[in-house]
């Protein structure tokens, strides 16, 4: 398999805060890869020094093969990595088709559009024209999961998607994280919700305190409970 988006050596500091340390990772293609790791780990942080939000200080982010570390985040997305942050950022006032239509990312095609999007996402062609602001936390992450899609990415990021949504939406959120990896494709996301990381994922990367301190395959993972008592807290 080709590696679609590697982490070399990434230091990022907010201001004088060293809060990530020499973080090595890689995401096959169609992969699914879990950093996890508790609250205040670094996982968010890793996501924003992949995306440019927070740039490393040092090190590098490399998307098929080609260095894009100091490229802002808009032409980050223009490359093919889409990101969908902790809290979503839905855009309340605009209906879910136009925050879908919001996606679309200039120069990127593929098989993702309007039509895509309902039969993957039912739930989003029934509230077509109803307002974001109005969906329930769900509702808003599947929209904002969908919005992403819509611009053809080559990595899809998922930034903790299944924090604060009840078990019942979680259970849905998996079943969709499925069937996008039977569709080849390539997801890296951050957890704290062990079960769910386990049933969706390749991999695991475990990071602790800006460190990481395990990587391995998923089965291997699930059967490391020094792993999960050391570093997850389980």
């Amino acid at each position: 398999m080709d590696t679609i988006l590697e982490a070399r050596g990434l230091n990022t500091y907010y201001g004088r805060s060293h809060i990530l340390f020499d973080i090595d990772l890689s995401v096959e293609e169609g992969e699914t890869v879990c950093l996890m790791g508790r609250n205040g780990a670094g996982k968010t942080t890793t996501f924003r020094s992949l995306m440019g939000l927070t740039p490393p200080r040092n090190g590098m982010v490399v998307l098929r093969g080609r260095d894009c570390t100091k490229l802002p985040p808009y032409k980050k997305a223009r490359i093919g990595m889409g990101l969908v942050p902790e809290d979503r950022r839905v855009f309340g006032p605009f209906t879910v088709r136009e925050n879908l239509e919001l996606g679309k990312i200039p120069g990127r095609n593929g098989g993702w559009n309007l039509e895509a999007v309902y039969e993957h996402f039912p739930v989003l062609g029934r509230f077509a024209d109803r307002f974001a602001g109005t969906l329930s936390g769900g509702e808003q992450q599947m929209l904002a999961i969908a919005r992403a899609l819509m611009g053809n990415p080559d990595v899809l990021m998922l930034d903790e998607p299944s924090e604060g949504l009840s078990p019942v939406i979680v259970g849905t959120l998996k079943e969709l994280i499925l069937r996008l990896k039977e569709a080849k494709t390539t997801i890296l996301l951050s957890e704290q919700n062990i079960r769910f990381a386990m049933a969706v994922s390749n991999r695991a990367v475990v990071i602790d305190k800006g460190h990481v301190v395990y990587t391995g395959g998923i089965e291997e993972f699930r059967a490391n409970e020094s792993v999960h008592k050391r570093y997850l807290a389980v």
